[in-house]
């Protein structure tokens, strides 16, 4: 999910994706798996080619906070991005966070007039993040309860997408299902960094 114009995060299924269930844990136990998460060859790949794109991530751009709203991460445009451990209770959530932000502010990083108050711009991230991240991967679909496995991951993206978007205040349900299907054959079919879908 992305930063609004107040640069607070927006919450949601994508920008700030969906918050576990539970009790979390402590900022400091999930600073220890956000630095777990960054030996991942998958995010390594991500920081690598947000590195070459120019937009280098400092030591405290991935920061573990206590989230009031009920997400478990975020991306703030400028400001990195925060994963909420009072949301998240075990390494693949906090891993899986990490990937999803760091599409955003690839997205971000590759897009000069990227505008997170634009509903079709935030719906185009918020697509490549849900598609390139694994957030709709089907074992992560059948733990949350949708038990569907043939078209589960669009349906997943698409579901995941209007609850980001929707959460963006400049965007109403309307707004951000039109923004969506507008854009989503381009921003679907965009898999940079990657040569294909991981």
């Amino acid at each position: 999910m992305a930063g609004d114009a107040d640069s607070s995060p927006t919450s949601g299924a994508g920008g700030f994706s969906s918050a576990a269930k539970g009790g979390g844990m402590t900022v400091g136990e999930c600073q220890n798996m956000i630095q777990r998460s960054l030996r991942t060859p998958m995010v390594k790949f991500l920081k690598e080619h947000l590195e070459k794109s120019g937009c280098s991530i400092g030591s405290n751009f991935i920061k573990a906070v206590h989230c009031e709203e009920a997400t478990a991460g975020g991306y703030v445009s400028g400001g990195g991005i925060v994963v909420c451990s009072n949301h998240l209770q075990i390494q693949d959530e906090v891993t899986q966070v990490v990937i999803h932000e760091l599409i955003h502010a690839y997205d971000d990083c590759r897009a000069a007039n990227l505008d997170w108050t634009n509903c079709a711009h935030h719906a185009c991230s918020e697509i490549r993040a849900g598609h390139l991240s694994g957030d709709c991967h089907y074992k992560r679909e059948l733990l949350r309860g949708f038990l569907k496995i043939r078209g589960h991951e669009q349906d997943c993206v698409r579901r995941r997408v209007m609850k980001s978007v929707t959460a963006n205040p400049y965007c109403s349900e309307t707004a951000a299902k039109d923004a969506m299907e507008a854009v989503w054959d381009v921003c679907y079919n965009d898999t940079k960094p990657f040569d294909r879908a991981p």
